[in-house]
């Protein structure tokens, strides 16, 4: 076997751990099946022979990550703001278990609130976190790719993981079916109309994110303003398809044969914490087009 065929084996044997590392680096699959691109030309064109390889798979998740990391540095930089309107792309499914594909991607339980707090970290931050906290990637790789000592590398991390840990993600309810039964009451509430109903399904604290794209994005906060919105928002034509986001139970909206919205939902305790809406048509289509094929 000669050097190239061994190469792209071992790229396509790791290719579902290099996506899972490539979208939690960057939080866009359009994003990250170009980093891979990118990753797979530099593998191509690197003067490494296969025996100097102790660990393809990290050595590949290094080049990836690096591949992310200059993505990263370029974009501006959004660390000072916990959200600035534009939401990670989901993993959506049909309400059932996971795709081979979806559930490496997901083998961490990526949910959109951690996806969401990534994306306040530094480039460097988050190499180091989702390297070494999700994947088990060892400081001294970690350090080559940054160009730093490891123990710069180790404060790297230490900072994200207080970063992540100091935002309280909720952990979600583990039961699909339970978290189910709470969408589901929600729906209905707003069907009906009924405030109080809506109300009693919602954290007190309960966050609403909407990204329409970039010249509308919304942030509304407590259960009595939320349950207001979607008491007005709700649309009785509209046609509410269960699916799964990141492996949550949430519904697509479909209105006159078209996806219109996404709506995601982190249920903790029996009680809605945050609801996530995709409202960008263009990008609804593309994200729900695992489901509607």
């Amino acid at each position: 076997m000669d050097d190239d065929t061994w190469f792209a084996q071992r790229f396509e044997e790791h290719r579902p751990r290099l996506r899972a590392v490539a979208y939690r680096m960057l939080g866009s699959f359009a994003d990250a099946e170009d980093a891979l691109q990118d990753a797979w030309l530099r593998i191509s064109r690197a003067d490494v022979r296969p025996a100097a390889i102790d660990n393809p798979a990290g050595w590949l998740t290094t080049v990836v990550g690096r591949v992310c990391l200059n993505a990263l540095r370029s974009r501006r930089t959004r660390a000072e703001e916990p959200w600035d309107g534009h939401l990670p792309d989901p993993v959506v499914a049909d309400d059932g278990p996971p795709t081979p594909e979806d559930a490496a991607l997901l083998s961490d339980d990526v949910g959109l609130a951690l996806q969401i707090v990534l994306d306040t970290l530094s480039p460097d931050e988050r190499l180091a976190f989702v390297l070494h906290d999700m994947f088990e990637v060892p400081f001294p790789e970690i350090a080559t790719v940054l160009e730093r000592e490891d123990a710069a590398t180790r404060q790297l991390a230490s900072r994200a993981r207080k970063r992540v840990s100091t935002t309280r993600i909720p952990e979600q309810q583990r039961d699909v079916a339970q978290q189910r039964e709470v969408v589901d009451a929600f729906f209905a509430a707003a069907r009906e109309g009924d405030l109080d109903a809506l109300v009693s399904v919602l954290h007190p604290d309960v966050v609403a994110r909407a990204d329409f794209g970039a010249a509308r994005p919304a942030l509304v906060r407590g259960a009595r303003t939320v349950a207001e919105n979607a008491r007005i928002g709700y649309v009785p034509a509209a046609e509410l398809r269960p699916v799964l986001v990141n492996g949550a139970a949430a519904a697509l909206v479909v209105r006159g044969g078209r996806p219109t919205n996404i709506m995601a939902f982190t249920v903790v305790d029996g009680l809605i914490t945050a609801l996530d809406i995709y409202g960008d048509p263009d990008r609804v289509r593309e994200l729900a087009a695992p489901v509607l094929s």
